[in-house]
């Protein structure tokens, strides 16, 4: 009787495995075929473009949210201040004017408030002028820059008050910033008959700062060393070993100068383009000194380059960007450093940028493409060069009022937090896709870049998740046929905000959210950012040369799980 028990027990057993097996291979089955469907009608509707104007393409994006794929800083979005005078000038522009910080209006309200609405709003301070600073003391001269064309970088050496360093860090304190300082690194240097700056830093300038800013009571998030001195240099370039020992200088004094202190300011460098043999000779040889690797990003070329909007607008010539964000944190693993990638200065187009084209909506397809990308390479930080200056501010020069990077960057900020999700966009190459867990609230956002004039893409979102018992489980949105403020909506919605140029004019330093002008009032307030809002299950329109931000909050996946 027990032996009959048993084996009936064997075939019920037998029999639960087989329909479990099955289950599991429908599952399996139907989640290949679902993606399959998908991946091919999005070739399929693709192909049917027209490329006229009014062309509709559906597609889809699949957000893998099973871990993120990199992580950034909360105060990912860092912009820059320079040392640049008036009278600096790029193919026959001077565009600086008074944007310097030493003599920017720290008194004009929409500075402060552009400044407020970030809280807080990373800002370095540093550019090329930078490595012929030296730092008031009591009873010595303090020069101004002279412009000369016989000195390195056109001008002559420049001081620093230090009664504009207390008015500057008095603002910052005001406005919330984060501020990193970027340090004089040819101070004691010698120039040798190649060109190079050879012999050891001398740090006595970089202390007497230092010094002088603890006792103030001024708190400085990094000290960076030098700018564009790395690899093959701008103007002069200092070998790797050296700059590797100037490095573990500056941490020893970093840690003497802020000793008790709970945190200490970070030690960053090298601030230079990237150079592969070059920083992977700098980092082995600063194993446990260095925190920050920085490196800065021009890969459009010269500002006066007059396709530099083919450039923006080419996704072949956008995909070159993610070739030095993989390279570096390839040599970060190998060599075994615990330091993070930073970049440090991104301006696109060099030499002060071009007017109506790195200050106007256009810009805004690189420059939140190079924030995607950055991100998804684990990029910590990225600086824009510049907050205020040239012809690549987020801000106005002469007027201050925002650009539209400026509320492009702010978007960014509120929206994307900190941990980056794998994306995979089928149906279109003209639209850049990138996904992060929603900051500050639950569920992910998602960005659309679509760089196609004459197409409307109707995106399809399509999430993957792994519950804990391993069950993959896909959802995917419905279809719908438009989407309007104040329409009456389903009990889960979605936030979203479209951004486009004012007049369709990719050049228009104006850009619209949902469709109304974004501008300061007359006392220089931020607008708000609103959302419209949509249902959940309807699909995403994006227009021709448009930015989609939208924030899926009831898209909950295990990466965002414990997301802050």
């Amino acid at each position: 009787m027990e032996t009959s028990n048993a084996s009936n027990a064997d075939k019920v057993t037998s029999t639960r495995h087989c329909v479990y097996l099955m289950g599991s291979l429908f599952t399996i089955c139907f989640f290949c075929a679902s993606f399959y469907w998908l991946i091919e009608r999005s070739k399929s509707v693709a192909s049917e473009r027209t490329g006229g104007p009014g062309n509709i393409v559906e597609c889809t994006v699949f957000i893998n949210g099973t871990a993120p794929i990199g992580t950034t800083d909360r105060d990912f979005i860092c912009a820059t201040l320079d040392w640049w005078p008036p009278d600096k000038c790029d193919f026959g522009t001077c565009s600086w004017g008074k944007a310097s910080f030493l003599n920017l209006d720290l008194t004009n309200p929409i500075l402060l408030n552009a400044i407020k609405a970030f809280s807080p709003l990373k800002i370095r301070l540093g550019g090329t002028l930078q490595d012929k600073v030296t730092y008031e003391r009591p009873g010595e001269p303090c020069p101004k820059f002279v412009k000369s064309s016989s000195e390195m970088f056109g001008f002559s050496r420049g001081c620093l008050p230090m009664s504009r360093w207390d008015e500057l860090n008095k603002f910052f304190k005001q406005a919330g910033a984060v501020v990193l300082f970027g340090l004089n690194a040819l101070s004691g240097r010698t120039t040798a008959a190649d060109g190079s700056a050879v012999g050891a830093w001398n740090s006595s300038d970089a202390e007497y700062l230092m010094r002088y800013s603890v006792d103030k009571g001024y708190t400085i998030h990094g000290w960076e060393l030098g700018n564009e001195l790395s690899g093959s240099g701008v103007g002069t370039r200092i070998a790797a070993d050296q700059y590797a020992s100037d490095t573990i200088n500056l941490l020893m004094i970093v840690e003497t100068i802020y000793a008790g202190f709970e945190v200490k300011p970070l030690v960053i460098a090298p601030g230079g383009f990237f150079d592969a043999n070059w920083l992977t000779q700098f980092i082995n040889k600063t194993p446990r000194s260095l925190q920050v690797v920085t490196h800065h990003i021009y890969n459009l070329g010269p500002g006066s380059d007059d396709h530099l909007t083919d450039k923006i607008l080419n996704p072949s010539h956008l995909n070159g960007g993610s070739q030095q964000f993989r390279s570096l944190q390839g040599i970060l693993k190998t060599t075994g450093t615990s330091a993070v990638a930073w970049v440090g200065e991104a301006g696109g187009a060099y030499s002060s940028g071009h007017n109506l084209v790195t200050n106007a909506f256009v810009f805004s397809f690189w420059y939140l493409d190079q924030l995607g990308m950055a991100s998804s390479y684990d990029t910590k930080t990225y600086c824009r060069q510049t907050l205020i200056g040239g012809n690549y501010g987020l801000l106005n020069t002469a007027t201050f009022v925002p650009n539209p990077d400026f509320y492009s960057a702010l978007l960014w900020h509120r929206l994307m937090g900190r941990n980056v999700l794998s994306t995979t966009f089928f149906g279109s190459n003209n639209v850049r896709a990138y996904a992060h867990c929603a900051k500050a609230s639950k569920g992910i956002t998602l960005l659309l870049i679509n760089l196609d004039g004459n197409t409307t893409v109707n995106v399809y979102v399509s999430t993957e998740n792994v519950t804990r018992n391993g069950t993959l489980v896909m959802h995917q949105q419905n279809q719908r046929t438009k989407f309007s403020r104040g329409s009456k909506l389903d009990v889960n919605t979605r936030e979203e905000y479209h951004l486009t140029a004012l007049n369709g004019d990719l050049h228009s330093q104006t850009v619209l959210l949902n469709g109304n002008i974004l501008s300061v009032n007359s006392s220089g307030s931020i607008p708000p950012l609103e959302p419209i809002k949509t249902s959940q299950s309807d699909r995403i329109i994006v227009a021709p040369f448009s930015i989609v931000f939208a924030h899926i909050a009831n898209s909950t996946v295990p990466a965002c799980e414990y997301a802050d």
